[in-house]
């Protein structure tokens, strides 16, 4: 048992029995304290209590959806940590996830070895604050990283905090393109990158040019260099 697990309490919503069963198993073999809760209402109100390091996150539940249930969060906590569990797992339902805040989207089923690996992955990021006080100026892009927000020209523009720190990585390496592996494992924090099958990076990337670039089909900021990665143009041709 990690003895650093136990300082973590999970917060699994979930309306399905079975599943929360097995969940809440899962988490406390492996060493972290668990509140189950059923329906959106209650969620939200537990996951802003201030009282947990993690949630997991079901989208279908009564009351509120668990899109609802995340993008409220947000609203007022963009820092929590929260992995999206579902058995919807279209491209367009993961990109709505993510759009309204998710550090992660899981779809069921899933092995345990796998939904551990996330969940220490999206801890582990969650202990490191981002770096400095830095900002991001880039033609007529103007990012504040610490404050979540910027401008492209007079439009205002608001980030989630993993579209924060994907683009902090790739403003900070931007003297070449940044393998796919490596935002995964600085990023997310997944130790053993090379092996997660996931296309979170792809969506977030897509998700940040709709908002940065002025053309999202044919970016100049973040540019795609095949077979080696992503890159930020700092001036942008």
């Amino acid at each position: 048992m990690n003895e650093q697990n136990s300082n973590v309490m999970i917060l699994i919503v979930e309306d399905e029995m079975a599943i929360a069963e097995g969940l809440i198993d899962i988490c406390e073999l492996n060493g972290y304290k668990v509140k189950h809760v059923i329906d959106g209402e209650t969620a939200l109100i537990e996951a802003l209590s201030g009282k947990y390091g993690l949630v997991l996150l079901d989208l279908m539940l009564p009351g509120l959806d668990g899109f609802t249930v995340c993008d409220r969060i947000r609203e007022k906590d963009k820092d929590l940590p929260i992995i999206i569990l579902s058995a919807k797992n279209s491209d367009n339902d993961i990109i709505d996830g993510l759009k309204y805040g998710a550090d992660d989207y899981i779809a069921k089923p899933f092995s345990v070895p796998m939904l551990l690996a996330r969940i220490e992955a999206v801890l582990r990021r969650s202990r490191h604050s981002l770096e400095g006080d830095g900002k991001l100026i880039a033609g007529n892009l103007r990012i504040h990283f610490r404050e979540y927000m910027g401008t492209r020209g007079n439009e205002e523009l608001v980030f989630t905090r993993k579209e924060i720190e994907i683009l902090e990585y790739l403003w900070n390496n931007r003297d070449h393109a940044v393998p796919r592996a490596e935002l995964l494992k600085k990023v997310w924090g997944y130790e053993n990158a090379e092996s997660v099958d996931t296309r979170t990076v792809d969506i977030h990337i897509t998700k940040l040019r709709k908002k940065i670039e002025d053309d999202p089909s044919h970016p100049k900021l973040l540019v795609t260099f095949r077979g080696e990665g992503y890159q930020f143009r700092a001036s942008p041709e």
